[in-house]
Formats: structure tokens, C-alpha cells, sequence
């Protein structure tokens, strides 16, 4: 096959399919309830900080909490970040995303959280995480990607292991709190 056939075939190929092809390992992790303080995320059966995907699932969790209590998510952030606390402008991003009543957002990384049904999860909690073949290029990094309800694609959280415990922390979260499609009832044009 020459290059030019390559990229024809390349492109012909759907988004599901190349994120299929560069996909390492997909793991769907279950979540039986939603944390509202450090004590209560620490005692999840789910809470496992050897496992990346497990830290990555629990962070979509505590996000959930903001809403209802951002001095909770704060607190559970912190620990999930392990020796770096948020930064101020951490603290300041994400209450600016969930402006404006957009607490849909995190909502939307649960499976069945669509805007057809105002991002409403289905029972038990599941967040599916993806592993491409490029997610562990730097040592003690891990790029996951979780796919949104209300996006066309995956969004990517970054998780750091601490090297003396072989522990797994949240490193980079951001992406995961960008703008999605709003919610059936409360687009106009729906």
C-alpha cells in the first residue's frame, strides 16, 4: 500500500473506529455512590490508589459534589492530588466552569448521561476510561480519556504515580470540565 492509499483509507475510517485502533485498554469502572466528603470517598469499596483508572473514575465523582458543596470537592480534589494541592487558579477554574448552572458537565462522563435525558446517569455509576497506545509516554504519567455524553469526544485526564508508593494522583483535570452540548430542556432550539 502506498501513502497516498494509506490516508485514503485513513480517513475513511469513523471517529469510533480510529479511537478504536489507537485504543490500548478500555476499562469501565463501577460506582455504587457518590462521595460527599473526604471520609466518605476514602471508605468507597471503588477507592483504590494503585489503580489509575480507579482514581480517574473517582475524580469524575467528586467533581459531582461542586454543585452541592464546592468546600467538599475542594477537599476531595486535594486528597486525590496527593502532594500538590489545588492551586488558586485551580480553585478558580473550576468554579468558572460550573457557572452559569452547568453542573450537567461532570454528570455527562457517567454512562447514560445524554442531553436527550438532561444528562441524567443511569444506576450504578459508570465511568468508561480509554488508554491509548501513547498514554504512558512520560515515566510516571498516565493520559486516560473518558468519553462524555454531550461531547464527540473523548476528554483526557492526566494522573501522576508518586515513585516511593507506586500510588496513583490526579495531575491534570481541566479538560475534563470543558463545554459540552446543554441539556435538552434547556436548549431553545430543541
Amino acid at each position: 500500500m502506498n501513502l497516498k492509499e494509506f490516508f485514503r483509507n485513513l480517513f475513511k475510517k469513523t471517529e469510533k473506529e480510529i479511537i478504536s485502533a489507537a485504543s490500548k485498554k478500555t476499562e469501565t469502572v463501577t460506582i455504587s455512590a457518590l462521595p460527599n466528603n473526604v471520609e466518605e470517598m476514602l471508605a468507597m469499596p471503588e477507592f483504590d490508589r494503585k489503580d489509575p483508572y480507579k482514581v480517574a473514575a473517582i475524580t469524575v465523582a467528586v467533581l459531582n459534589r461542586f454543585p452541592d458543596s464546592q468546600d467538599d470537592c475542594y477537599a476531595m480534589l486535594n486528597d486525590l492530588k496527593g502532594p500538590e494541592p489545588l492551586s488558586n487558579y485551580e480553585k478558580q477554574f473550576i468554579r468558572d466552569r460550573f457557572m452559569d448552572g452547568k453542573d450537567y458537565v461532570a454528570r455527562s462522563y457517567f454512562a447514560g448521561a445524554t442531553p436527550d435525558n438532561d444528562y441524567t446517569p443511569a444506576l450504578p455509576y459508570k465511568v468508561k476510561l480509554i488508554e491509548q497506545s501513547n498514554s504512558r509516554e512520560s515515566a510516571g504519567y498516565i493520559s486516560l480519556w473518558i468519553p462524555s455524553g454531550g461531547a464527540d469526544n473523548p476528554r483526557m485526564i492526566k494522573l501522576r504515580q508518586k515513585a516511593s508508593t507506586k500510588e496513583w494522583f490526579l495531575y491534570q483535570n481541566e479538560f475534563l470540565l470543558g463545554d459540552i452540548r446543554i441539556p435538552k430542556s434547556r436548549d431553545k432550539w430543541a
